[in-house]
């Protein structure tokens, strides 16, 4: 039989690389710029002194833009070099050299928001009343202006960015424990192969079709995190005991609200999408007792969650056919979006195949001055048209974005950035169910949006509930104990998923394992941005007015406006329900259709 082996860097055919010599021409290009950027970086000191008048701050401001503009693209150079190919050696070094030059531009530049900070607010509201150049800056300045209340004096803040390194350290205790120090045991797969169970090897053999493999998985797996359970607590409690102590000390209410707060994230955001979740688990449970029915078992268990519900369709896509496909199902988005993804897919934008030492996934990169690009490592199947569509959607936003919005507002936060990309995936989904004419690939087109929305919309707000708990817990004085979290858990994930899944004990340590409950208060957007962007789809493809118009409004405000008010630009005012009603709605939709044509299969 033979052995297919990966391609080294140069053996992939030149069509299928991106072409980095659009941002320099030459890796002497490249370093020229490096050393352009050391060499100014000296001078940004003459301009960290209190302003005394508008136009030294207008000037500050520029200087440092300026500094972080020439910083973005050395940086995307560097770092895509790598990541075509890790084992690179001269790479390896351009990308140790822009990650040191990273943190001098940031060292030098640190000055800057205090010292807006200091200018007294009458002051500035004149500066910014009377000189025309900070109008291009206000939205700029009033990020930095509305944490006043909130940031200490210059030496009780550098004392604490001091501690950077022992607030983060619970983080990292727990991030070495669970990739590296944790042996899980062998487990025995269903072609009878013995591998030793990893986090990764989980995820793949929980889709086993044989239930006794998923069921030995699940528990080798929680009976290893019991064995350590009360380490586990220990570092997760001392990671929100850090959230809580900076919230407190920054004069905020709780760390949720210091959380949202620098993007304005109003906390009603957070408690609308957790009230709205619980309101509509009936959902979840309907979908849970189809699987179980589908799956013909008794009863389900937490292990039979993810194997599939049908067999994989005869779906296969070679690259050329998905971007076919990608350009048809993204056509609803007009003449004015649709030829930025001609370009990205013709002018040597996407870096397509898997080669030796690759970057393992996919992303969509670049700075201000430079294309988007995006990196695949392709296989010809229907996840990785669904990555082409997602990554196309983060490329089209920073296009749109850059080439609309001034460098200062030519990027995009987190709370919206998802949006862009799970609205191409739904726009696919729709375009499948609507051409493809077979009742079993459309089953498994259906069931693979119900299982992306569960996974998404339903566990992730379930992490999030859990997560607020455990903050107000320590914060009143509740000791953060393996049992504590683990009881609670327990009840949160019964909850969640109701009567047809068995109250398997070992869920009760999920907690355990879960990486973002370290990430303070972040895994909310996967959630609201999923349940938005099906919102907009759904606006999109049903062409109500005004929809298409309103959402490249959004993708090319970039950070011109706090999230809220981008997304409200879109179309959907992420203060109330409704656009979490309207997912909701999709969902049901969707799940009528699958239980209909399981039912006539």
């Amino acid at each position: 039989m033979a052995i297919h082996k990966l391609p080294t860097r140069s053996e992939v055919p030149e069509n299928l690389t991106w072409d980095l010599s659009t941002i320099f021409k030459n890796d002497s290009d490249f370093e020229a710029a490096v050393a352009a950027l050391k060499q100014a970086l000296p001078a940004l000191e003459q301009y960290n002194q209190p302003f005394k008048t508008a136009d030294q701050l207008v000037i500050t401001i520029e200087q440092v833009l300026t500094l972080f503009r020439q910083l973005e693209t050395v940086y995307v150079y560097a770092s895509m070099k790598n990541d075509q190919d890790t084992t690179n050696t001269t790479y390896q070094g351009y990308q140790a050299q822009v990650d040191a030059l990273a943190a001098d531009v940031s060292a030098a530049a640190a000055f800057l928001e205090p010292a807006i900070l200091e200018i007294p607010v009458d002051q500035l509201t004149d500066w910014q009343t009377n000189e025309p150049a900070l109008k291009s800056y206000q939205h700029f300045i009033q990020t930095i202006t509305d944490s006043r209340e909130h940031v200490l004096s210059g030496q009780e803040e550098a004392l604490i960015a001091a501690a950077g390194d022992i607030f983060g350290a619970a983080s990292q205790t727990f991030s070495v424990l669970d990739n590296s120090d944790i042996q899980f045991p062998d487990v025995v797969d269903e072609t009878g192969q013995t591998h030793q169970l990893s986090n990764g090897l989980y995820s793949q053999l929980l889709q086993s079709t044989d239930r006794q493999v998923r069921q030995d998985v699940f528990e080798a797996l929680y009976s290893t995190y019991d064995q350590f359970k009360n380490t586990f607590a220990t570092t997760l409690a001392t990671e929100i005991k850090g959230h809580n102590y900076l919230a407190q000390v920054h004069h905020y209410d709780s760390a949720r609200q210091a959380a949202l707060a620098p993007k304005a994230i109003p906390e009603s955001v957070y408690t609308t999408l957790v009230d709205q979740v619980n309101q509509h688990l009936p959902l979840l449970h309907r979908y849970v007792k189809l699987r179980q029915k589908q799956l013909a078992l008794p009863q389900l268990h937490m292990y039979d969650l993810y194997t599939p519900l049908l067999g994989k369709p005869a779906l296969s896509y070679t690259y050329p056919q998905a971007q076919t496909t990608a350009r048809e199902a993204l056509a609803v988005l007009g003449p004015e979006y649709t030829p930025i993804v001609d370009q990205i897919f013709d002018q040597r934008q996407i870096d397509v195949v898997e080669n030796k030492g690759k970057r393992s996934g996919a992303y969509s990169g670049g700075a201000y001055d430079t294309n988007p690009f995006i990196l695949l490592n392709w296989q010809d199947d229907l996840n990785n048209l669904y990555t082409l569509v997602h990554e196309t959607g983060h490329s089209v936003h920073s296009y749109l974005t850059r080439h609309n919005q001034p460098y200062v507002y030519g990027d995009y936060p987190i709370f919206v950035a998802e949006i862009a990309s799970t609205t191409n995936e739904n726009l696919l989904t729709e375009y499948l169910l609507k051409t493809q004419k077979d009742p079993k690939v459309q089953a498994y087109l259906l069931n693979y949006y119900l299982d992306g929305f569960k996974g998404t919309v339903f566990r992730q707000t379930q992490f999030a509930e859990f997560e607020h708990y455990i903050h107000d817990a320590a914060a009143n004085g509740t000791p953060l104990t393996a049992d504590f979290m683990s009881t609670y858990y327990a009840d949160l994930n019964a909850r969640y998923y109701g009567d047809a899944v068995a109250k398997d004990p070992q869920i009760a340590l999920e907690w355990a394992r879960i990486p973002h409950f370290y990430m303070n208060y972040y895994v909310y957007q996967y959630a609201t941005g999923f349940a938005a962007a099906t919102t907009l789809a759904d606006q999109i493809t049903t062409n109500q007015p005004g929809a298409l118009d309103n959402y490249l409004t959004y993708l090319k405000n970039g950070s011109a406006s706090y999230p809220i008010e981008t997304m409200q630009k879109a179309g959907v005012d992420m203060t109330n329900a409704d656009y979490l009603e309207r997912a909701f709605d999709v969902f049901e939709q969707r799940l009528d259709q699958l239980e209909a044509l399981l039912a006539d299969m």
